[in-house]
């Protein structure tokens, strides 16, 4: 095996390189390297990118003393090159679903299912604290307990999504935003993360989904994969309209799947008495939180990192072909074509571009 790699590698506000960087090592008896066969970029890395996460170079300044830049990526699927001493549930050659969580099992917070913030130096470090997917080869910490068996069954562009995306939206939209029979819900934000959850929120089957965004592309595709109504915000108001949906009464879950005010604002302003705000989109600056308004309201607001304690079931749900998740994919490139990928999907609205998916071989 050659001593190194191909990445994509950041190294400040808009510095992104592909560049060589040393294939990785094993550190810990508990980690596998895997050899990439597919990735993705995630909006996330978008906003690294763009500088929302600062902490990412002064952490590893405080750590190390220095920022020699971040492999991104925390999405994909690969084959097992290498394994430590301690891996039991995987061996060389082992095709594997690379979950975005990296776990111990044993802390606290991981015995109370908050895989996220895992105190044995895990959680969503991938792409994030340490070196990612974007590369020929992944370090995977706490091998056992953070990497999936992929099924023959299963589409692999399918299984891409298992490692965040749909995990994320099930979990922290759908689950937190308690959807259920009956309840009318609000999607605001038809990107991967909020079609996702249109998704996986129809396993539990509300009335109604209505979808808000400004891409008409993307909401005539949210039609196609289930939502019952959409609404365009770049030329009506997406307050009155989804109020007008309701009867005025406003909706039982409101998801917010971007990260941005106009998109929290919205949400805060439809969700009726007793209801739930499911915030899954990453925030890089404050919020206005109408609390005078809404303190009256009874309702739930929730916030959180995916713990991807329900990738399991997923995964067998994708197996059944019951979440036609292919139609979110709208991309392919292959892994040398890395940078033009980003900048398709840097410019999605006018790539339409949804999903797209790097191919190494």
């Amino acid at each position: 095996m050659s001593e190194s790699m191909k990445a994509m590698v950041y190294y400040g506000e808009n510095d992104l390189r592909f560049e060589e960087r040393p294939i990785p090592k094993i550190l810990a008896p508990t980690d596998a390297i895997v050899k990439l066969t597919k990735t993705t970029i995630c909006g996330t890395d978008l906003g690294i990118m763009k500088g929302k996460n600062p902490e990412i170079e002064a952490t590893a300044k405080e750590r190390d003393g220095a920022f020699n830049g971040r492999i991104l990526g925390h999405e994909g699927i690969g084959i097992i090159e290498e394994v430590g001493s301690a891996v039991k549930n995987f061996k060389k050659g082992d095709k594997v679903i690379i979950s975005c969580v990296s776990r111990c099992g044993t802390c606290e917070n991981c015995q109370k299912q908050l895989n996220a913030h895992c105190l044995n130096e895990g959680g969503w470090i991938m792409g994030y604290m340490i070196d990612g997917t974007q590369a020929e080869y992944v370090r995977t910490p706490f091998a056992d307990t953070s990497l999936y068996h992929l099924p023959k069954e299963l589409s692999e562009d399918v299984a891409v999504l298992l490692s965040d995306a749909l995990p994320t939206s099930h979990e922290i939209g759908v689950q937190y935003g308690d959807v259920k029979p009956g309840d009318t819900v609000a999607i605001v934000g038809a990107g991967p993360i909020g079609m996702a959850a249109l998704l996986t929120a129809q396993l539990y089957s509300p009335s109604k989904i209505i979808v808000a965004d400004t891409d008409q592309n993307r909401l005539e595709m949210a039609l196609e994969m289930g939502a019952t109504d959409v609404v365009n915000s770049a030329t009506e108001d997406p307050i009155e309209k989804i109020l007008s949906l309701t009867d005025g009464r406003g909706v039982d879950c409101a998801i917010e799947a971007v990260g941005i005010p106009a998109t929290w604002d919205v949400c805060q302003h439809v969700v009726k008495e007793g209801g739930n705000i499911a915030n899954v989109g990453v925030h890089g600056q404050p919020v206005s939180f109408a609390l005078e308004k809404l303190w009256i309201k009874n309702l739930k607001i929730t916030t959180g990192l995916v713990n991807a304690n329900t990738t399991d079931m997923l995964l067998k749900t994708c197996c059944s072909g019951k979440l036609p998740l292919e139609k979110m994919i709208t991309h392919h490139f292959k892994f040398d074509d890395l940078e033009h990928a980003y900048k398709v999907f840097k410019n999605a609205a006018d790539e339409k571009a949804m999903k797209v998916i790097i191919d190494y071989q």
